[in-house]
């Protein structure tokens, strides 16, 4: 189920933020009540892989996404005990210390259900009945949503694949741009570049001239 143009689901989760203190979270009434756009990634699990170098790679942009008027979350289904004891693991020890931005503990799955968006699928047993089969971890799922708690992209990763940050602030770029000027923006946009207005003739003259 896609939620792009739709509510970000409104329900309240569990998190935690980089001092160590357990925090109640909103997505959907976070962006209203702060009037800011969200992006909110998703992880399958602490103390792994690639997962360290995505959270160091949006902490390290995490000034280019505040210029943007945009909040970075991260999210898993690992407890807050757990993530706070990554936090305070070293980054040459496979740590994320200094992540500075919240860190959802969705251990009861229920956001991460909603979404459609964990590694579980049902089966049946001929003894015990219904089943879980697969880890019951996310995918690499990335949600970008904006002030008024629409979604306007979602992309989702299998995962060994690490994402790619500056695209996300590129769509941010886009989109804000969308919101201001009610301009399209084409293939590759970037800001500064060229953008059009969504009419055939708004089309013609950009790829006459590109």
């Amino acid at each position: 189920m896609s939620f792009v143009g739709k509510n970000f689901p409104n329900i309240t989760v569990d998190a935690i933020d980089y001092l160590g203190d357990y925090i109640s979270l909103n997505i959907f009434e976070k962006a209203q009540k702060e009037n800011k756009k969200i992006l909110l990634f998703w992880y399958p699990k602490d103390f792994t892989f690639v997962c360290p170098t995505e959270l160091h790679a949006f902490q390290a942009a995490k000034e280019e996404f505040e210029k943007r008027n945009t909040i970075v979350i991260g999210a898993s289904c690992d407890t807050n005990e757990v993530h706070f004891a990554w936090l305070n693991t070293p980054k040459d020890n496979g740590g994320i210390e200094g992540v500075e931005y919240p860190i959802i503990a969705d251990t009861n799955r229920n956001l991460s259900s909603i979404l459609g968006i964990l590694d579980v699928k049902e089966v049946e047993h001929p003894e015990y009945g219904t089943l879980a089969e697969g880890s019951a971890v996310t995918y690499r799922a990335t949600y970008l949503i904006d002030e008024t708690g629409k979604v306007f992209h979602e992309s989702v990763n299998d995962m060994p694949l690490g994402r790619n940050v500056k695209e996300y602030l590129r769509l941010i770029d886009a989109y804000t741009h969308v919101q201001k000027h009610g301009e399209v923006c084409p293939a590759n946009w970037e800001e500064g570049k060229q953008a059009m207005s969504a009419t055939r003739e708004g089309v013609a003259s950009y790829l006459s001239m590109n």
